[in-house]
C-alpha cells in the first residue's frame, strides 16, 4: 500500500481550511480525533495552525500559545484570525476558534498567540546539552493493542489512535496492565498511521498525542489541557519520531507535561509545555 505523503493524507484533509472571508476560515473538526467524547487538543492546534499560516506572510510556526476556553466537539467550526505584526523575519498572529450551540450563539473553544517565520532560513549553529530519550528500538515498544487480552492500551475513545502509529516505551506503560510505575513519564515513537512524513504543522499534534504521564502517576480518565505552548526548533527529517514527557508536579488538580520531540536525524524538533487538569479519584 502506498504510503500518503505531505499534502495528501488524512492529516492534511481532516485539518484543512477554507479561506470565506478575510482571516476567517471554515473548517469541520474531525470526529477520527477525538479521545473519549472531546476533540484531541493537539489537532485542534494544528486546525489553527493551517489558518495561521495562510494568514501570516511566513509559512512555519515557531512558537504557538494556545488557552483551551470549553471542549470542542466535531462538526462544523470558524476560525478568525488577525494579523498583529509583520516583520521580515517573523511575523504575529492571533486566532479564535468558534462552534455554534443548537440556538446559534457563538462559543469560542480555543484562542491562539503565535509567532510564525521560516524555518529554513534560521543559521545552523546549535549548541545544547539536550540528549534524545532512551528507548528502546521500535520493534521491542508496546502497539495501541499490545495489552493482556488485545485490549486497547489506550482507555476510552480509540478514534485518535487509529490515526496515529504510537509504539509506548515499556517502561512508562505500566498503567496499561494496572501497575503504574508512578513517575510522572511517558515516551514514544510517533509517527501518523498513513505513513505521512512529519513536517512543522504535525509536531502541533505530536506534543499532545501520546497518554498523558497521569496515567503513569496513578490517575485515570480524561486529562483536559488549559493551555499549551508550543516552539518548533527545526523542520523534522523523514521517519518516526521520539516523544519524551515529563511530569514533575501535580498539585491543586494541576499537572504540567514538558515535550521533547526528536526526529530520526537525532534533533530536537519540538519542546511544549502544557497545564492540565487532572482527575483526582484515580
Amino acid at each position: 500500500m502506498a504510503l500518503a505523503t505531505l499534502g495528501n493524507s488524512e492529516f492534511d484533509r481532516d485539518t484543512a481550511v477554507t479561506r470565506s472571508a478575510p482571516g476567517v476560515y471554515d473548517t469541520h473538526l474531525s470526529a477520527g480525533w477525538t479521545i473519549i467524547q472531546a476533540v484531541n487538543g493537539g489537532y485542534l492546534l494544528a486546525v489553527m495552525g493551517r489558518a495561521l499560516a495562510d494568514a501570516l506572510p511566513h509559512p512555519d510556526p515557531l512558537s504557538v500559545s494556545a488557552h483551551y476556553l470549553t471542549a470542542s466537539v466535531p462538526g462544523p467550526a470558524v476560525v478568525r484570525t488577525e494579523v498583529v505584526r509583520s516583520g521580515r523575519t517573523m511575523s504575529t498572529g492571533t486566532a479564535r476558534l468558534i462552534q455554534f450551540a443548537e440556538d446559534g450563539t457563538e462559543v469560542e473553544r480555543l484562542r491562539v498567540l503565535a509567532t510564525y517565520g521560516d524555518l529554513d532560513a534560521l543559521p545552523d549553529d546549535v549548541r545544547t546539552t539536550a540528549k534524545p530519550p532512551a528507548i528502546p528500538p521500535y520493534e521491542h515498544c508496546l502497539g495501541s493493542d499490545a495489552a493482556p487480552g488485545g485490549r486497547s492500551v489506550i482507555p476510552g475513545s480509540t478514534a485518535i489512535t487509529d490515526r496515529l502509529a504510537l509504539r509506548l516505551d515499556p517502561a512508562t506503560a505500566g498503567w496499561a496492565v494496572g501497575a503504574p510505575s508512578g513517575k510522572g513519564e511517558m515516551r514514544a515513537w510517533f509517527g501518523l498511521a498513513d505513513g505521512r512524513d512529519p513536517d512543522p504543522l504535525s509536531l502541533l499534534l505530536t506534543v499532545d498525542a501520546l497518554p498523558p504521564t497521569a496515567f503513569e502517576i496513578g490517575l485515570s480518565g480524561w486529562v483536559p489541557t488549559v493551555e499549551l505552548t508550543v516552539h518548533v526548533r527545526h523542520r523534522p527529517a523523514p521517519g518516526p519520531l521520539r516523544v519524551a514527557i515529563t511530569t514533575r508536579n501535580l498539585a491543586g488538580g494541576f499537572l504540567e507535561e514538558d515535550a521533547e520531540v526528536w526526529d530520526s536525524e537525532d534533533r530536537l524538533v519540538a519542546q511544549s509545555r502544557q497545564l492540565a487538569r487532572a482527575l483526582l479519584e484515580g
